[in-house]
């Protein structure tokens, strides 16, 4: 199995940044795909950002030009850069790993803690 261990999170005023990790701990060899996705009051859980194995990227069009996914050399350790944060970037951020089960074909996720990011205005 895999273990998630998110840190970074905090309070800023718009404008300001803050740099979120994701430490991946057990079945690493297993990941496939780690991202970001986060949860504001009264709505729905997104995806903000995801980075594969292969280093393919994909952003959600609200953080474009803004935030920035990265990996560590191990590929143990995902980053989220946030730059030029606004009020509406404040959320519950959720690291998330996709393992492969190569027996069975299969996938599964496994979910950090959540760390909170508020960026007042």
């Amino acid at each position: 199995q895999v273990q998630l261990v998110e840190s970074g999170g905090g309070l800023v005023q718009a404008g300001g940044s803050l740099r979120l990790s994701c430490a991946a701990s057990g079945s690493i060899v297993s990941i496939n795909v780690m991202g970001w996705y986060r949860q504001a009051p009264g709505k729905q859980r997104e995806l903000v950002a995801s980075i594969t194995r292969g280093g393919t990227i994909n952003y959600a069009d609200s953080v474009k030009g803004r935030f920035t996914i990265s990996r560590d050399n191990a590929k143990n350790t995902v980053y989220l850069q946030m730059n030029s944060l606004k009020p509406e970037d404040t959320a519950v951020y959720y690291c998330n790993a996709q393992s492969i089960v190569v027996v069975t074909y299969s996938s599964y996720n496994t979910w950090g803690q959540g760390t909170q990011v508020t960026v007042s205005s």
